[in-house]
Formats: C-alpha cells, structure tokens, sequence
C-alpha cells in the first residue's frame, strides 16, 4: 500500500511558531522531488514537542497542501494508548491517508502491552496502520515474533523498522510473509533491507535528496540493482551526517544551509555544535548541496 521513497519531513519553527507557510513549501519540494508519500509528525518532524493543536494543525497543513497527490501518513504514535486512538481518528477526520504509530516510549510495555496496545487502535480506527519500531527512541524493542501476532489485523499494512539491524527486519519479513509489508527506518540500510524484501524507506535525508532517495527506490523497482547499490554507496556519507547528533538536529541545520527554512529547533534539542556544523556544510558542498 505504501512504498518507494517517503519521507519523515521535519517541522519548520520561526520565532518559536510552527512556520506553516515553510512547510507548505517544503511539501512541494518534495513531490517536485518525486517522494512517494509523506509522513509528517514523526521523530524528524519533532512531534514530541509539538502541542496538540499544533500536531494536529501541522498534519491537516501538509494534507492540504498534498491534495491528494501523494499519500499523507500522519504520525499518531503515542505512549498513552487512549491518546494514540484520539489522535488516529482525527488524522482520519483531517483527511490522512494512514497513520504512523510509534512504539509506546518510557513505559516499557511487555510484548503483550504492545500487542494489545496497537490491537486496541487498530480496532478503534479503520485507517491503514503503519507500526513503528525504534528501540534506540523508546526503550523497547518489538520482536519479530510481536509483529507477526499484530500483523493479523486487517488495519496493519507495514511496520518501519528501524532497529538498524537487518537480522530483525529479516525475522519480520520471514514471519508476516505478504501480511504487512516492511519499510527501512534507517537511510543506510534502505538497498540491503529491500534486497531482503523491504518495499521502501521511510526517511531522514529525503528532506534534502529528495530525488536521490527516490532514484534509489525506484531503480530497485525496476530490476537495476546496479544503480540502486551505486546510489546506497553514494550516499552512505551523506546519511551518516544526518546522524552526526541527534535527529533532526542535522537534517534541519542541512535545510538552513540550503535556505529552506530556518534550522530551528525546540528544546531540548538545540542548535548544532559549530564543530559539526562545519563538518556538516563541507559534506553538504561535496554532494553540491550548497
């Protein structure tokens, strides 16, 4: 249902304010890039920090401006799970194509909390389902063999794993068979994982290669899997550096070196460190970016 290149776009702030009219812009960039869908209020998108009406505004913002062009999946994860039900069928009621559910974080629900966490929304709002596992964020891991008990559901159609690992992503892959499919969570696993069956990524540097990620999906689609492994190569520098701190904290400093928006974040997170910014812009200048 979802697949190719989509990406976690980030959530541009002035002064404080989510810059609304930036953000419009920056979902034209990406589908003049040619992303597949767009996942806004997710890790990169800074959602943790985004007030209710804020997250709410900011997904019927993107959905708006899409207009049905490409698939909006709204970011409606949460560790309470009445609050992820509350969101969900109001990203539903905004017009959202499906929604993304993050893992419940600093609880550490058992793998029977999570599979009566994602059952219980799953039930409560008839939207494709996407499952979000990113330990190194939530302090729990969802086992292959959790996903496959929540893959059932008919609501359920992908899981973004982001464990880094690709042992796990091929575990998942193995026990949910065409049930749900799986996409990267990670930029420099995006080739290997769909070499192992993945059907896309859900990433961080398609906010600023929006073309390249989208290359890279769409060249393994088409059976050149020489130019998909050249473009994983390729890009391997560049996506590190989205990582050099914390996410999205590169990936915004990127989008304002480049005159996008503004690199602006919200505490806790803060400006990059002037080390590695500069080690950031001299990537960037490699790849042309600026």
């Amino acid at each position: 249902m979802f697949k190719g290149s989509i990406v976690a776009i980030v959530t541009p702030f002035n002064n404080g304010q989510v810059d609304y009219e930036k953000l419009r812009e920056l979902v034209e960039f990406q589908i003049a890039g040619g992303t597949d869908a767009i996942v806004p209020c997710g890790t990169t998108g800074e959602a943790s920090t985004l007030d209710y009406d804020e997250h709410l505004d900011v997904i019927k913002t993107v959905i708006d401006q899409v207009k049905k062009r490409v698939p909006v999946i709204a970011g409606t994860g949460s560790n309470s799970t009445a609050e992820a039900i509350e969101l969900s069928m109001k990203a539903k009621e905004a017009g959202a194509d499906g929604v993304l559910l993050v893992t419940p974080y600093y609880n550490k629900p058992t793998q029977e909390g999570l599979v009566r966490h994602y059952t219980a929304v799953a039930d409560a709002v008839a939207l494709p389902q996407i499952l979000y596992n990113v330990p190194g964020r939530t302090g729990v891991n969802m086992l292959p063999e959790t996903v496959a008990r929540i893959a059932v559901h008919k609501n359920v159609v992908a899981i973004k794993e982001a464990t880094g690992s690709l042992q796990q992503a091929s575990e998942v892959i193995a026990l949910c068979g065409d049930k749900i499919d799986v996409l990267s969570g990670d930029d420099f696993i995006t080739f290997p994982m769909m070499a192992c069956g993945a059907k896309g990524v859900i990433s961080v540097l398609a906010n600023i290669m929006p073309k390249t990620v989208g290359d890279l999906t769409d060249a393994f689609f088409s059976g050149d899997l020489a130019k998909a492994r050249q473009l994983h190569l390729d890009t391997l520098k560049i996506g590190n550096a989205m990582f050099i701190e914390s996410n999205p904290i590169p990936v915004k400093t990127a989008l304002g070196l480049m005159g996008k928006c503004s690199a602006e974040l919200r505490l806790p997170l803060c400006e990059m460190g002037a080390a590695n910014k500069e080690k950031l812009a001299a990537i960037m200048k490699e790849y042309k970016l600026i």
